[in-house]
């Protein structure tokens, strides 16, 4: 499985998902900043020319983190997946980023402890899907313990605001992931796995489609645009996910996603290990 893995990371941060990359070529379509538009051209001509030369879409290769479905031995698949990005570290080449928090001193591999980060979930399908998140938009990301009080209302000048005071540091047009209800590290989790759904999937759920559809309004309407240069998308896609919560608690986090939106899935099919994105 290991060489698999080695292959997942290198799809993941050496091709944009087709679907991201659509959503990109839009809005340079629909553009009338002249400043946004050569951001956006710029980032395209990037996309084009990274996945051609199987190079990395940007120098800050990111977090890695993995989601981890349907395995019984845990401790095997944790093993390989630390191999793995060891490994990819120099193949790929990933940048080495990862530090010990206190000291920081870099393990030079992109591990250490706690990382790479990987959350196991059952399932019947064997799936690992990799996300490279970039510390420009995990940094600007936050998680916050709302007035149960303040409602939908009070999600979204949260969620809006967050973007806003983000500025151009996320490199925008940005994907945000929202995680509402559960308890403050739920929602955080809640809100990074809701940047793993495709762009043009609708929330099953009628409320939080409806709450998606607005906060993109609301967002975009910011005029931050590509790159911070103005223009009409600042935002790509509004995700969100839910839990249930305690009565007297709203918690609520904002995952920011920058353009270079970096996952792949390897998934098991007839016996065989698939890469997918």
């Amino acid at each position: 499985m290991r060489s698999q893995l080695v292959e997942l990371i290198r799809v993941a941060v050496t091709s944009l998902p087709r679907d991201v990359e659509e959503a990109l070529q839009r809005a340079l379509e629909r553009e009338e900043n002249p400043l946004a538009r050569l951001q956006l051209e710029t980032i395209l001509k990037n996309v084009a020319y990274a996945r051609e030369r199987r190079l990395p879409l940007c120098q800050d290769t990111g977090v890695p983190i993995f989601f981890v479905r349907g395995f019984g031995n845990l401790s095997k698949v944790e093993h390989e997946i630390k191999q793995a990005v060891r490994e990819a570290t120099q193949a790929v080449p990933l940048r080495p980023s990862i530090v010990d928090a206190i000291t920081r001193k870099n393990t030079g591999d992109n591990t250490g402890e706690g990382m790479p980060v990987i959350h196991f979930e059952g399932g019947e399908e064997q799936s690992i899907t990799f996300l490279a998140k970039g510390a420009g938009s995990e940094n600007v990301s936050r998680a916050k313990m709302l007035p149960a009080s303040e409602g939908v209302a009070g999600i979204k000048r949260f969620v809006v605001e967050i973007v806003r005071s983000a500025g151009a540091k996320p490199c925008p047009p940005v994907i945000v992931g929202v995680g509402i209800g559960g308890t403050l590290d739920l929602a955080a989790k809640l809100a990074k796995e809701a940047l793993l759904q495709p762009l043009s999937q609708r929330n099953p759920r009628e409320e939080l489609s409806k709450l998606e559809e607005e906060l993109l309004e609301e967002i975009n309407a910011l005029g931050i645009g590509a790159m911070g240069m103005g223009g009409s998308t600042t935002c790509l896609a509004v995700k969100v996910l839910a839990s249930a919560c305690h009565t007297a608690s709203l918690p609520v986090a904002v995952n920011i996603q920058c353009w270079a939106y970096r996952w792949a899935r390897l998934r098991r099919v007839d016996e065989e290990w698939v890469v997918e994105q």
